[in-house]
């Protein structure tokens, strides 16, 4: 099925790698305007040169998410720089795992600021500009671990939980003003999430349970079903996706 977003102005986090990128390559191939938003300049140029490449049109705008000035400015430029804005697609997300007891809060708060907070912002600026315009699309990637908690991710669960009931009380508001807000939940993905962790008994599991997933998920994968979801007709609302690999049991 092919989706036509000519016209439309896409904002998306967490652009520099992974399903970030892949969402803003495939969103541009569908004829959207992408504003790409990211901590790494110099991977955002590469995926803005990717997309410019391909005929499509992109800015790299980079961005904390957690700094609160910083996401509203983000979501302004896409706005004046590009024209508007239709979609905005907070990807933003850290995955730091391991037990509770004698953790490094440190990384506690930096899930909560990426996960939730850099969420918040992002969808706070988002949503006067897309009551002035008539509607919108708010897509939050959240994952599995958003439905089910498991040992070793209590606070990566509580912040997917959090994003989960967040996007559903949102979606009752927003509704009201034309923007349909969704959910996309991915299962094992290729990409370098995991890589934030150090733990050797974290790597360990995750290999375990990558060996008994079999082939993850590609980046690709959860891009296109972003797609299909803000590629709808307005009468339409796809609220919930999830999508996990094949042999992915959990």
């Amino acid at each position: 099925m092919d989706f036509d977003l000519s016209g439309k102005v896409a904002a998306v986090t967490g652009a520099t790698s992974g399903i970030g990128a892949a969402t803003a390559e495939i969103l541009a191939g569908a004829g959207a305007s992408v504003a790409l938003g990211g901590r790494r300049a110099d991977r955002l140029d590469e995926v803005a040169s990717r997309i410019s490449g391909a005929g499509g049109r992109a800015l790299a705008i980079p961005t904390d998410v957690t700094q609160e000035p910083q996401a509203r400015a983000f979501v302004d430029a896409a706005r004046s720089e590009l024209g508007g804005l239709d979609i905005l697609v907070n990807n933003a997300g850290v995955m730091l795992l391991g037990p509770v007891q004698d953790a490094d809060v440190e990384e506690w708060r930096r899930m909560i600021e990426v996960n939730l907070l850099g969420l918040l912002y992002c969808t706070h600026a988002a949503l006067p500009i897309m009551r002035e315009a008539g509607g919108g699309d708010v897509v939050n990637v959240s994952s599995t671990a958003g439905r089910q908690a498991t040992l070793g991710s209590a606070v990566y669960n509580l912040t997917k939980w959090g994003v989960n009931g967040f996007t559903e009380g949102l979606r009752q508001e927003a509704l009201h003003i034309g923007v349909r807000v969704s959910v996309v939940e991915p299962g094992m993905v290729s990409t370098e999430l995991l890589s934030h962790n150090r733990n050797p008994v974290v790597l360990n599991a995750a290999e375990k349970f990558r060996e008994r997933v079999g082939t993850p998920l590609e980046p690709a994968d959860i891009a296109r079903a972003i797609l299909y979801v803000v590629g709808q007709p307005p009468h339409v609302a796809v609220n919930e996706v999830l999508v996990r690999p094949s042999r992915q049991q959990r």
